[in-house]
């Protein structure tokens, strides 16, 4: 076997994974995926050394989270993951999550009546124009 290849001997599936194992569930769930995926797992194998690397970039923590989301999103391969990084969308909610939004709050305004003008009290008569709709002097 010619010596550039030789050091490919030293790494297997096994390790690959039980290294990914230490940062955590999600990586290793990741680089399985990663040799599960190609026709030899071997083929694998540069994928998983890519994420080593993006983790001693990044961190174990964010290496973390980007593999979380790019399980959620079904996208197993280093490509994916290097770009949830780059552009720091492990800290996004992920798609399944719900979102939470804030109430909108508007401002007064002569065209917002409020649910006093919609309630059973309030039936307007043709021609009536309700208190919630009267020009306020302090509104423009």
């Amino acid at each position: 076997m010619p010596p550039a290849h030789q050091h490919q001997l030293e790494w297997t599936g096994e390790r690959l994974i039980a290294w990914a194992q230490k940062i955590g569930e999600s990586v290793a769930a990741l680089a399985q995926k990663i040799l599960e995926s190609r026709p030899h797992p071997e083929q694998g194998y540069r994928s998983c050394l890519g994420l080593m690397r993006l983790g001693k970039m990044h961190g174990d923590e964010r290496l973390e989270a980007a593999c979380k989301r790019a399980l959620a999103l079904r996208a197993y391969t280093y490509a994916s993951v290097e770009s949830i990084l780059k552009k720091r969308l492990e800290a996004e909610p992920l798609p399944n999550q719900p979102v939470t939004v804030e109430p909108h709050k508007t401002a007064p305004h002569r065209n917002v009546r409020g649910s006093s003008y919609y309630g059973p009290s309030n039936a307007v008569a043709h021609g009536d124009v309700p208190a919630a709709l009267e020009r306020d002097p302090n509104l423009n």
